[in-house]
């Protein structure tokens, strides 16, 4: 990430700009509010750092300067001051700064405010990316209703209860629970990538086409990693781009599109894999109607073991409660398309191998 630094005496700019590069950021440095408000019009810059007393422009008026204007995003704001006077925070406060620190400053101190500066504008495009691209994904594909909306929650719940095993308390707390109801939606992204005329084909599927529709799993990974290159500090896009990859692989092996067996497969995409079959179970589609939760419970168990990760299908058991409650407000809320409905099923193929 690229921080601007702003401050008119030299020695404490060539400090501040020091740490900043030894917390791995990329600092530009300017001595003046002018040249600040100049470079940030660019839209290089979501960070800055700025001393409040400066000739010319100071960083207070700097601060109204960024907040009155049209920008690239939202710009994370950290005033430095001499001055530890509640009067002055609040000016800086009032002005539109998210932070400020005394000077001297403490470098640990800094990194702090930069991690959390990070993580705020992390947060601030991740909603608005995840809901964007999976929106995308779901207006190709529209007979799925509110196939998003449970397949976080479905996710979500399955994690929480993995949270509170111990073989996993190291790897499924708080965080991870919520990253993967905020990027589950973006399991199916790569049908962007897969023509209408198999994407909404009513009826069956022939081999050669299920071959094309399985390459909707490498298309969304293919996506997810060209935007997580993009925007490096978006943690969340290395779980999403796993789900897309992973989310059709099996415990035994016979998935796609990898053939990953095991705990070869993240468990992120363990995890999405038996939601998604669940909810393709009791949903209704062009290719079958609704199944009922019995079933779709017989299906899922039969699958431990081959299709699904023994784990994940006990903690599906455990919360079985909660995954009807879901289903059963989805068949409520929400009337599905039934326009061009026919009473066939893909075929020869395996019914839990969704698409």
């Amino acid at each position: 990430m690229n921080i601007l630094l702003v401050d008119d005496d030299p020695t404490n700019l060539a400090v501040l700009e020091n740490s900043v590069r030894c917390f791995g950021f990329e600092p530009t440095t300017v001595e003046n509010g002018r040249d600040a408000l100049r470079l940030i019009r660019t839209g290089s810059f979501q960070m800055v750092i700025s001393d409040i007393e400066m000739p010319g422009m100071s960083g207070i008026e700097l601060c109204r300067e960024i907040r009155g204007r049209a920008t690239n995003g939202y710009v994370y704001i950290i005033l430095l001051t001499s001055y530890c006077d509640t009067e002055s925070v609040i000016k800086g406060l009032d002005a539109g700064a998210d932070d400020y620190m005394s000077k001297p400053f403490h470098p640990a101190e800094l990194q702090m405010r930069l991690r959390a500066g990070k993580r705020l504008l992390s947060l601030e495009g991740r909603d608005l990316v995840i809901f964007t691209m999976a929106k995308l994904a779901d207006h190709r594909d529209n007979e799925t209703g509110a196939h998003l909306e449970r397949m976080r929650l479905y996710t979500q719940l399955l994690a929480s209860e993995l949270s509170n095993w111990p073989q996993y308390r190291n790897t499924v707390d708080g965080q991870y629970v919520r990253l993967i109801y905020m990027t589950s939606p973006l399991h199916d992204i790569g049908k962007v990538g897969i023509p209408d005329r198999i994407l909404l084909k009513p009826g069956p599927l022939t081999p050669e086409e299920f071959e094309i529709m399985k390459t909707h799993t490498i298309i969304g990974a293919e996506t997810l990693e060209s935007a997580a290159q993009h925007y490096p500090e978006a943690d969340f896009l290395r779980m999403a781009y796993e789900i897309a990859l992973t989310h059709h692989e099996r415990w035994d092996g016979s998935g796609y599109p990898n053939g990953l067996a095991g705990e070869q497969i993240p468990l992120c995409g363990r995890i999405t894999a038996l939601a998604d079959v669940y909810d393709a179970l009791t949903s209704r589609r062009v290719y079958k109607p609704a199944f009922s939760h019995e079933k779709a419970r017989r299906i899922i168990l039969d699958g431990a073991g081959s299709h699904f990760d023994p784990a994940i299908v006990q903690a599906f058991l455990n919360v079985e409660r909660e995954f009807i409650q879901i289903q059963h407000r989805a068949a409520t809320d929400c009337v599905e398309q039934s326009l061009f409905q026919v009473p066939s099923f893909r075929s020869s193929l395996n019914l839990p191998m969704t698409v």
